[in-house]
């Protein structure tokens, strides 16, 4: 007698399509970190990039692999997975698919704490940036919050998204305000402020990691608060699902990844808003494949913008911040334009 056949669920396909891609995305982020440790103005074969990273190695381009390419590598990697994860828990909690690390006015408050730091402290160092940017962007964040939930309804996506518009416009008159007063601060705010890998060293990484971990484990702890919000409040709270615990810590999580990520590598254009819609489209809306995914696929789109901008106009080099602009630009036109179609 022959063995019954086994029976394939539907959900079968949907599964082994999601862990095809998420195979596929950590291929593409190991080729984009080869590519980033290789390609600069003095372009390094891979054989030598893994000798130089394994066997450490004595050369020039050995040491420009580990002193110069890998931190800024190690920093590109977290700054990419920071943004994206928070793009995406960002859009998750307000269901606004434009939504991004900006909407809160973290990215700004980031910047407020920059500007602070070289005006009131003298601060120049970039390692010492992150301290105040991250801070800054706490306060925005947690400002934002506190005007968004007074009122009846509490912290709706659109008192939130209305809250942080009006904070945004305060921060940049702040910013404008003392830029346009001390000439010495603008000078340097406008190097952080176009968003670049360039010049983080190994002690920005360190400060990094422990903040990228405290707030991916707080996004993805809810993730599935996040799914059953995408159904409406009203469901969400049929579910069991507490709604205003998943905007606190979803809330707090992603502050904490868009306060460190900007502060380190500055203001970093569409990786938050971009992301979230590319992983979207190949693994689906559950968040618990949805966050992995962009935490993949963040990296991977910084990375290659950072490298693309080593090359495109040698030997200057085009800071990634710009780089991801131009790749996000032709994406958001093409995201309205598939919006609007799928209106019509």
């Amino acid at each position: 007698m022959s063995a019954p056949a086994p029976i394939s669920t539907p959900r079968a396909p949907l599964v082994r399509r999601r862990i095809g891609w998420t195979a596929a995305a950590v291929v593409a982020l190991l080729v984009a970190v080869l590519l980033s440790l290789a390609v600069g103005a003095r372009p390094t074969p891979p054989a030598q990039v893994l000798d130089a990273l394994l066997h450490g190695g004595s050369s020039n381009a050995a040491a420009v692999v580990r002193d110069m390419r890998l931190p800024r590598t190690l920093v590109g990697l977290m700054v990419g997975a920071a943004l994206a994860l928070a793009g995406t828990v960002l859009q998750g909690l307000t269901r606004n698919p434009i939504g991004d690390p900006g909407i809160l006015g973290i990215s700004h408050g980031a910047a407020v704490g920059i500007v602070a730091a070289i005006t009131l402290a003298g601060v120049q160092s970039l390692s010492e940036f992150v301290w105040w940017g991250f801070a800054g962007a706490a306060v925005a964040a947690v400002a934002v919050y506190a005007v968004a939930s007074r009122g009846r309804g509490g912290a709706s996506p659109v008192k939130l998204a209305l809250a942080g518009a009006a904070v945004n416009a305060l921060l940049v008159s702040v910013i404008h305000a003392v830029l346009t007063t001390h000439a010495s601060v603008l000078d340097q705010f406008r190097f952080w402020q176009v968003g670049s890998l360039s010049g983080r060293n190994s002690e920005i990484a360190g400060q990094l990691w422990p903040f990228l971990l405290v707030g991916a484990v707080m996004v993805l702890s809810v993730a599935r608060g996040l799914d059953a919000l995408a159904l409406g409040e009203d469901v969400a709270k049929g579910l069991g699902q507490n709604i205003a615990a998943v905007r606190i810590v979803g809330g707090l999580g992603a502050t904490v990844l868009t306060g460190a990520g900007v502060a380190a590598a500055g203001p970093i254009a569409f990786i938050g808003l971009a992301v979230p819609h590319i992983a979207r489209a190949v693994v689906g809306g559950d968040h618990r494949w949805l966050l992995p995914m962009a935490a993949l696929l963040g990296p991977v789109v910084l990375l290659l913008a950072d490298t693309a901008g080593r090359v495109v106009f040698p030997p200057s080099e085009v800071p990634s911040g710009v780089m991801t602009a131009l790749i996000g630009v032709p994406f958001l036109v093409a995201l309205v334009r598939r919006r609007k179609g799928v209106a019509s």
